[in-house]
């Protein structure tokens, strides 16, 4: 077990700024290459826009900007370095769906350019997603790349998220509104709406192109977001040591460490030290069902918890968190994906490349939370002084779930590489307001609102 005295010793490894570096542009070459071998493989039935890139021209140059990676040192915890990769540097989204989204909305914009078919994206999410992607298709608006009637984008998202989406122009401006829709399903199931998504793209595609000569594209294939996450294993390899380390995440399904983990293994020319990187996943009590696989072989497995002193409590599981408020709790709507189909492949990334994973509790993370400012803080991340402020966890999550294994002995001494995936307050953003969205009860409206979106 490692000591727990004085952990936090910044003069071991003074913290230091890290520049943004543009690494949609910067890989551009790269990122290609790897969209074209993706290209290649077995994909789900429907519509799919070619895997290519268009042409790099000063407006997609402009229209990638806020697709940077950075990378800062936050000193160490038991003699333990820790060092953030920023991925939230979009100020109109503050999360790593940025990337993947503008990647997504350029291979749109390539098949619009090449065609002159319009494209209407549809997609699930718990937020972060929808607001990456509508946020994507307004860069494109902006930049001139296609105009607003060529490339509009569909979201559908659970009641519970909708305070987590942010207003933009698709949400105040009324043409553009009824022309890129949030479709908020008031369901005790969050998962419902990858389910109508799916629905709609097996059965309205073909109608909506007759109808309106619209493309309907369901963008929920893991390639989609794998191929931009490959930028963090190409920046990896040309700003950090080359050395072993554990990268720790907070996930709901992992894409973010697949697309890591492809992109170490294809596309970075590098000889990784020993079998290549360490994933370390972070969930909470909602849904911790990729580090319940792991470790116990099922989704469904729990700790026994005790009800002690108003909190409910366990010291037989130290993957699981020893104290919550309650031993459901939902502690952010982001992460909402029960038995992921990702599990067993990480599972067995993590058996031979060596990792693991922890859960987290709300009552963790506010125990945490002055040290995890305090280690932020140099790294020019600021997190509200008041944490019920706090509208996005997945950083917080992750340092909480990176220092309860320090503690616990669950990790060793190697470096650790924490993906600063998304983190917002409430002053960061509008919510949308409740006539900007529209509630729907099931595929039947969704399916209406689609058809005047797409005949607006």
């Amino acid at each position: 077990m490692a000591t727990t005295a004085s952990p936090l010793s910044a003069g071991v490894l003074a913290p230091a700024s890290g520049g943004v570096r543009p690494a949609l542009v910067r890989y551009y070459d790269d990122l290609s290459g790897v969209l074209a071998d993706a290209g290649r493989g077995d994909r789900p039935a429907g519509f799919t826009p070619g895997w290519h890139l268009p042409d790099l021209t000063p407006a997609l140059e402009r229209f990638f900007e806020p697709g940077g990676i950075s990378a800062q040192e936050l000193g160490s915890y038991h003699d333990t370095p820790l060092r953030l990769l920023n991925l939230m540097h979009n100020p109109r989204t503050r999360t790593t769906k940025t990337l993947a989204s503008l990647m997504i909305v350029a291979r749109a914009v390539a098949h619009i350019q090449h065609t002159g078919e319009p494209i209407m994206i549809v997609t699930p999410s718990s937020a972060n997603k929808a607001t990456a992607l509508r946020d994507a298709v307004l860069r494109a608006h902006e930049t001139g790349l296609v105009g607003a009637h060529q490339l509009r984008i569909v979201c559908v998202v659970p009641a519970a998220s909708c305070q987590k989406l942010w207003r933009s122009p698709l949400t105040d401006d009324g043409v553009l509104r009824a022309r890129n829709p949030l479709a908020v399903l008031d369901s005790s199931q969050p998962l419902h709406v990858k389910e109508l998504a799916r629905a709609l793209a097996d059965q309205e595609a073909e109608a909506l192109f007759a109808r309106y000569g619209v493309r309907l594209w369901h963008t929920m294939d893991l390639s989609n977001y794998a191929v931009a996450d490959t930028a963090r294993a190409l920046f990896e390899r040309d700003h950090l040591p080359a050395a072993p380390r554990v990268h720790a995440h907070s996930v709901s399904s992992a894409f973010g460490l697949l697309g890591h983990f492809y992109g170490q293994q294809q596309h970075t020319g590098r000889e990784w030290p020993g079998t290549g990187a360490r994933y370390f996943l972070v969930q909470h009590l909602g849904t911790p069902d990729m580090v319940s696989s792991y470790y116990h072989g099922r989704f469904d497995y729990r700790p026994r918890w005790q009800y002690r002193d108003g909190l409910h409590v366990q010291d037989s599981d130290p993957r699981f968190p020893a104290r919550t408020f309650a031993p459901d709790e939902q502690l952010d709507a982001t992460f909402y994906t029960r038995t992921p189909a990702t599990s067993e492949r990480m599972n067995g990334i993590i058996r031979r490349q060596g990792g693991g994973g922890i859960v987290v509790s709300l009552a963790e993370c506010l125990d945490r939370y002055p040290l995890v400012r305090a280690l932020l803080e140099p790294a020019h991340v600021e997190l509200p002084a008041d944490p019920r402020q706090i509208r996005e966890w997945s950083l917080v999550m992750a340092m909480t779930g990176v220092l309860n294994a320090l503690d616990r002995g669950l990790l060793d001494e190697t470096e650790i590489l924490i993906h600063g995936s998304g983190s917002y307050g409430a002053d960061d953003y509008q919510a949308p307001q409740t006539h900007q969205m529209r509630a729907i009860t099931g595929y039947g409206d969704l399916r209406d609102l689609v058809h005047t979106a797409a005949g607006s």
